[in-house]
């Protein structure tokens, strides 16, 4: 057979699960329904036509990257070009927080846009203070039906502005931390994942800051996403790209006045965020890492073989990663697929081989989620932080081995109406 037929046959077969999975007998698990954060992403399914699509093309993914055009409906509440309009109306009982920005995208100059998801040769920074509704409800996002939005419902934007320099940057960050007692000045950095938008990943972290009564100064790092389903390979050469961008920026942070630096990652966003901090580790010119908190990796897509190389270079972290994991994750399961089979991160089984490399593991498997792909769920636990802290400060259950001979410690946390394991390695 020639090499047009094998691809020819390889299209028949991804067209064939694809329309098999949109069956209204079907219950498997949707492998094409995916969204980096839930913020606005439909079922595959929904409009798929039933019929068989041959597509020749080179390679697996751009099949399924055809099949997702062709069949994903558009998504008209995505929050593109001017979502962030500034809203000036009054509204009490409305919450204000602050997010600094540093990011790889382009300015985009149309009114309240202000970043695209194209790349820039720079680094570029903002500040942006997003007003959270009094209705609000815990993990989720009130998105406006139209810009500006109502600030008594909705998730606005109540002012904005570029920051022009580094140095710019730094200087209201080290305001931002002033406003704070000692012992009260850190920051918290988020890095969001694959097809998220500026204002996707803005309003997220103000979800996950606001939910959580996050105490730091909210540092949103945010790199060149387009924000569609099918710029998987741009959005992850964006991140690779982004990797010293963030270390930079990390290093900026470091330097303020912050007495600790706490980063969650979501995504594809951990690959950004662990290689940084392995530049970081192995450079000879190190930042006071001292000041370096709680690194949680949220829904990592990271190649589990992948992460356990950058882990024995970075060596056992003097405090433990946190990894987010469920094993329903959709999206992950995707990116598995067109991966070649390899697992991610975010959905690895083998907790005790995740600790021995000096990770504490959070199991949400058993939680309901708020989006298709089930792929946001760590956005969830910032409504239940206070809970969380304690656990992770305090005791944890006598020691279990698991059949590969290692031991770990689980405790358990009743919160989101489903119990969350927490696993690290027994002392």
């Amino acid at each position: 057979m020639g090499k047009f037929g094998r691809e020819s046959r390889m299209g028949d077969d991804v067209s064939a699960r694809a329309n098999g999975a949109c069956r209204p007998d079907y219950n498997g698990p949707l492998e094409y329904a995916l969204s980096a954060d839930g913020a606005g992403a439909k079922s595959f399914c929904e409009g798929a036509p039933r019929q068989r699509t041959t597509v020749s093309v080179p390679h697996i993914w751009p099949i399924a990257a055809t099949l997702l055009v062709l069949l994903l409906p558009g998504c008209a509440s995505r929050p593109e070009v001017g979502a962030l309009l500034a809203n000036y109306q009054l509204s009490e009982g409305s919450k204000n927080h602050t997010i600094l920005v540093a990011t790889s995208r382009a300015r985009d100059l149309r009114p309240g846009t202000y970043f695209s998801g194209e790349r820039s040769p720079s680094l570029n920074y903002a500040t942006l203070t997003v007003g959270v509704p009094p209705t609000h409800v815990p993990g989720q996002i009130e998105w406006p039906s139209r810009a500006p939005g109502d600030a008594m419902t909705d998730f606005v934007v109540r002012d904005a502005a570029y920051l022009e320099s580094e140095r710019a940057f730094v200087k209201a960050l080290n305001a931002q931390l002033a406003m704070r007692s000692p012992g009260r000045r850190k920051v918290f950095v988020f890095i969001h994942g694959y097809n998220t938008m500026f204002a996707e990943g803005l309003y997220r972290f103000t979800q996950i800051v606001d939910d959580a009564n996050a105490p730091g100064v909210p540092v949103l790092f945010t790199w060149a996403s387009r924000g569609h389903l099918t710029d998987y390979v741009y959005d992850s050469n964006s991140a690779t790209a982004a990797r010293d961008e963030l270390e930079h920026t990390l290093r900026s942070v470091f330097a303020s006045n912050a007495e600790e630096v706490n980063i969650l990652a979501h995504s594809m966003g951990n690959w950004v965020t662990v290689e940084a901090l392995r530049q970081i580790k192995i450079s000879a010119n190190k930042p006071p890492i001292s000041k370096l908190g709680a690194v949680i990796l949220a829904a990592p897509d990271i190649d589990i073989d992948v992460f356990k190389s950058e882990m024995r270079r970075f060596g056992k972290p003097r405090k433990p990663f946190f990894i987010v994991v469920s094993r329903d994750d959709k999206a992950l399961r995707f990116s598995d697929f067109i991966a070649g089979g390899k697992e991610r991160l975010g959905a690895y089984t083998n907790d005790a081989e995740l600790t021995a490399l000096g990770a504490v593991v959070i199991d949400m498997t058993d939680v309901k989620a708020n989006d298709p792909s089930n792929h946001a769920k760590f956005a969830q636990l910032a409504e239940i932080a206070p809970e969380m802290r304690r656990v992770l400060e305090g005791g944890v259950a006598p020691p279990e081995q698991s059949t590969k001979g290692q031991v770990t410690s689980a405790s358990v946390i009743e919160g989101l109406n489903a119990p969350i394991r927490i696993i690290r390695a027994a002392q």
